[in-house]
């Protein structure tokens, strides 16, 4: 999305596997807004199963929800994921952490902090939107290595919307691009909370140049938050992020707001539902232009094609072939 000095706004939209989040972990970007390819089992149904508890707001009592990793996620293989040894960082939490690599632009790489415990159902019920606490989407991972790509084309100050544990977006423009500053926000406490060890960790190797890298907490749905940054940034961005319906309309406004008149929005999202298409609707009639794009990238597309074509990829070998069939109709059928 573009933001001109009439307030329109241009978008672009995603070319990832655009299936249900219910069913899969796969996705999709867009510009202005916006999360191995297969979870086919036990651990990727029990994520889905928790997600679809906290926003129902439901306990929810299986061993195999309560024991979830938040760190098992889907990939495109765009970036390679190293641990370190103990040796290597200064942490001495249980915490795991891990350098992210582009495997495209391999110059470029960032440093992230794994939880590797459960979940506290309890935990999750009870915050904002925990969903960036589960796990990195395979859309914030595009929407990184897309970065990369165009990270010359980012100037001034960049905002993340809505990153998560990693911001793994905003972090990559950080490190990557001429950029004065750059703003990495979630509208959870915990997930800010990782985000500035994250940004610590990195800063002390000097991965930020000259660039300032900060982090709040950013809630569309707060007056307070917004006003404190309306009409700041050249750029903002955010993955996967229209699936609440209750925030959809406050995301359109904050981006409108937070932009500078010219400024960009980039936006990716999954086809998943009408979530998509509403959201589109809302930032027109926020007097945004929206322009979608899905073959932005040949091996995003490629990956998409895979999956898009073959149910099996997509829900896993673990699925008995009724079961991943049925799956299958219901994400043709556009049915969360």
């Amino acid at each position: 999305m573009e933001k001109g000095s009439t307030g329109a706004t241009e978008k672009t939209q995603s070319a990832l596997p655009c299936k249900d989040k219910s069913d899969e972990d796969s996705c999709g970007p867009n510009s202005h807004n916006s999360r191995e390819a297969t979870c086919g089992a036990t651990a990727g149904r029990a994520r889905w199963t928790l997600l679809r508890q906290v926003l129902r707001q439901k306990q929810t009592d299986s061993p195999e929800v309560k024991q979830v990793s938040v760190r098992r996620f889907a990939t495109f293989d765009l970036f390679r994921r190293k641990k370190l040894s103990a040796q290597e960082h200064c942490d001495t939490s249980d915490d795991q952490w891990v350098e992210y690599r582009s495997v495209y632009y391999p110059e470029y790489g960032a440093f992230l902090r794994d939880n590797m415990g459960p979940l506290k159902v309890n935990e999750v019920l009870n915050s904002f939107d925990n969903t960036g606490n589960v796990c990195v989407w395979p859309s914030e991972e595009v929407m990184a290595h897309y970065c990369l790509q165009k990270r010359h084309s980012f100037k001034g100050a960049v905002c993340e919307l809505g990153g998560g544990m990693t911001c793994l977006g905003g972090l990559m423009v950080a490190i990557s691009a001429d950029v004065k500053e750059v703003l990495l926000s979630d509208g959870n406490e915990k997930s800010i909370q990782n985000v500035r060890r994250v940004v610590e960790r990195n800063r002390q190797a000097g991965k930020f140049g000259s660039t300032h890298v900060s982090s709040r907490v950013v809630r569309w749905d707060c007056e307070v938050d917004i006003s404190a940054l309306e009409g700041h940034f050249d750029t903002v961005m955010c993955a996967d992020c229209l699936f609440l319906d209750q925030y959809r309309a406050c995301l359109v406004d904050a981006i409108r707001r937070l932009l500078r008149p010219n400024g960009m929005a980039l936006v990716f999202a999954p086809g998943r539902g009408e979530t998509l298409t509403l959201f589109c609707r809302l930032a027109q009639q926020a007097g945004l232009c929206v322009c979608q794009h899905q073959q932005y990238d040949a091996q995003v597309w490629d990956v998409h094609l895979k999956f898009r074509d073959d149910p099996v990829r997509q829900y896993g070998p673990s699925r008995n072939e009724k079961e991943w069939r049925n799956a299958w109709r219901r994400n043709s059928a556009g049915i969360t």
